[in-house]
């Protein structure tokens, strides 16, 4: 008796065991077909939601089980959709083939199971772009829009004491004045002689501040050392540089240049324009790159000849207008196509820079990282610079090349924007794509470029 109790014990214990095992391996394995789902289920939300395609191109999208892609509007055969199924398992993958067939817009939508929608993504088909890649350098001359206020000051009086109006009327350094008394502000000469039009009156001014405008009142006060009225300002109305082209548009005579914005070098914002030229340009000498400072090109223009274009923007992404003169690059006597963010590879790459005298160049370098982006940026690559002689003469990238464009495989795939602090032979590269939208054309590194100052301070 006591060994049959004791053997249906061992055998209830044996099956209490298997099953516990059971049970776990179960679990172990919905815990994994979860982990599955989980990453499958981010692998879609991570997929684009806008693509943009040349009339030509194929591009392939991989989308696993348990989800499916199907064409929205298929009567309209702006692309061509082919699915290469596999045998339906946890880890399937279906690839779809998208082939475009005509310029538009089509939504893609993927489906859980092909009921459930989850996600949409608009395929945006588009003619081939064609650009004349720049290099060459360019001098750059920006006339504000109004006067550009980069510090503020005491005045002393005739009465001996000391005033700063500008501070009690609420002007802070970085404003701009765009108006006195209704009247639009030509220049920095033209603030003097309104000002001292109206001597000890109260003025009012129209101000611009982080792009939203205002009005105050202040009035001047007449200064003890040259008897003038002032209100206790330094201004600017224009500045200049040296920068790179990056590209002309010959059907448009569009150009642009820099690939980032150009910003006041006292306040650090970002320069509102009333109009500028870009011209001739010739490097004169190099300081070079070395690790914790950034080295320059440093050139010279003339703004009595050799004008090339004028510029109409000045934007967070480089400066864009039209060209007045005829364009020429020695390496191509034809415009090419530039690349979309899908096409372009990590890897050997060059770009077109001038850094001696008038003389365009090409250097070897290498993209190392690429960003997926869905929204504008221009840190949208890492490019490193593998030239022998680039290295030999500026250390890598130097304040200067801005601008200067990217190619690979025969496409223009970007610009240079920055240059790393710690490491001048590496910095940044944008997206072309994002500068032809810019142009309406279909602490590791330095920021904005501030762009060398040759004019002049006026104090009110």
């Amino acid at each position: 008796m006591k060994e049959d109790s004791k053997g249906n014990l061992e055998s209830d214990n044996s099956l209490n065991s298997n099953k516990g095992k059971r049970q776990k391996i179960i679990s172990y394995i919905l815990i994994l077909i979860v982990f599955v789902f989980i990453v499958q289920i981010s692998n879609v939300f991570n997929l684009p939601s806008n693509i943009n395609l040349y009339k030509g191109d194929k591009k392939n999208i991989d989308i696993l089980f348990p989800f499916t892609l199907n064409i929205l509007e298929p009567k309209d055969k702006v692309v061509q959709l082919n699915n290469s199924k596999n045998k339906l398992n946890l880890l399937s993958r279906n690839s779809y083939e998208l082939n475009t067939k005509k310029e538009g817009k089509v939504n893609l939508n993927i489906k859980l199971l092909g009921l459930l929608p989850v996600k949409t993504m608009e395929v945006n088909v588009v003619d081939t772009v064609k650009l004349y890649p720049g290099g060459q350098s360019i001098g750059v001359k920006l006339n504000t829009d109004g006067v550009l206020i980069v510090a503020i000051s005491e005045i002393k009086s005739k009465n001996g004491k000391t005033y700063v109006p500008s501070k009690e009327a609420g002007i802070k350094i970085g404003d701009s004045i765009l108006e006195i008394n209704n009247t639009k502000i030509k220049d920095s000469y033209h603030v003097m002689d309104m000002l001292n039009n109206v001597g000890e009156k109260e003025v009012k001014l129209k101000i611009r501040r982080d792009g939203k405008i205002f009005t105050t009142h202040i009035t001047p006060v007449q200064c003890k050392e040259d008897d003038s009225y002032k209100i206790g300002l330094w201004v600017r109305d224009k500045t200049a540089g040296i920068g790179t082209l990056t590209f002309y548009h010959p059907s448009t005579k569009k150009f642009a240049a820099l690939g980032h914005g150009i910003s006041d070098i006292d306040t650090g914002k970002l320069m509102t324009i009333k109009d500028g030229e870009i011209l001739e340009a010739s490097i004169s000498s190099i300081e070079q790159g070395e690790k914790g400072h950034p080295g320059e090109l440093k050139g010279m223009f003339f703004e009595s000849q050799n004008k090339l274009g004028k510029i109409q923007q000045n934007t967070d992404l480089g400066i864009y207008g039209k060209m007045t003169e005829d364009f020429n690059n020695p390496y191509f006597d034809k415009p090419i196509p530039i690349a979309l963010q899908h096409e372009i590879k990590e890897g050997k790459a060059y770009i077109l820079s001038t850094i001696d005298g008038n003389e365009m160049k090409k250097f070897e370098v290498e993209i190392v990282k690429l960003e997926s982006q869905l929204k504008v940026s221009s840190k949208s690559m890492v490019v490193k610079v593998t030239d022998k002689e680039l290295l030999a003469k500026t250390g890598g990238i130097v304040q200067g090349m801005s601008g200067s464009p990217i190619v690979q495989n025969g496409k223009i795939i970007g610009a240079i924007t920055h240059v790393f602090v710690n490491d001048p032979t590496k910095g940044y590269g944008i997206y072309i794509e994002w500068m032809l939208e810019e142009a309406e054309l279909g602490e590791n590194e330095i920021g904005k470029e501030k762009i060398r100052n040759i004019s002049d301070f006026f104090f009110f």
